[in-house]
């Protein structure tokens, strides 16, 4: 049994939750579209580390191109700026390199054009569409909504480490296992 992350897994998490009992006031998410989906109606904050993660994934941690080099300092400062200023710093940035975005380039081969900065494009793109998400613990301080998941992480990353110990467990023993751990 494969188990995939898209929304109706999470949407289906979320139901068994709320048919137990809990009551979701926000979540902390790592991006991905399924759990986005899922909690599109509770505020949801965007973790600041996996945003990094993808803005570095797309521009490297030592982009060579100037703008590359620009937005990647913009990027490094999501923690320390709020919303309004982080939306400013983007469409500056946007304005001086839109031409430069824009630029296509020819692929003899496929007979078909590109965009050139396709990588500085998708950095650009993940931070403005993520934007909303990534100060939702500015704009409702009351619920006390951490801006990353490391808390969450590290627990998981324990969960792991039991989990790699055993190496030679299939997957159904497996699960097994961690439900014995997370059931106590």
């Amino acid at each position: 049994m494969t188990l995939t992350e898209n929304a109706f897994v999470y949407g289906e998490l979320r139901w068994k939750l709320e048919k137990e009992g809990f009551k979701i006031e926000a979540v902390v998410v790592d991006g991905k579209h399924g759990l986005i989906n899922a909690f599109r109606d509770i505020p949801t904050q965007m973790c600041h580390f996996h945003q990094m993660s993808i803005i570095t994934r797309y521009l490297t941690t030592r982009p060579k191109l100037p703008a590359g080099q620009t937005l990647r300092h913009i990027s490094l400062n999501i923690h320390r700026s709020t919303e309004d200023e982080m939306n400013r710093l983007l469409n500056e940035w946007y304005q001086r390199w839109e031409h430069f975005l824009k630029e296509k380039t020819f692929n003899s081969q496929t007979k078909r054009w590109h965009y050139t900065h396709k990588r500085l494009r998708s950095a650009y793109r993940s931070i403005k569409k993520h934007l909303p998400l990534l100060y939702t613990y500015q704009r409702l301080p009351d619920l006390n909504i951490p801006n990353t998941t490391n808390s969450l992480d590290g627990s998981f990353s324990h969960l792991k480490d039991m989990i790699r110990i055993h190496r030679g467990l299939k997957q159904k023993q497996k699960l097994k296992m961690i439900d014995e751990i997370l059931s106590k």
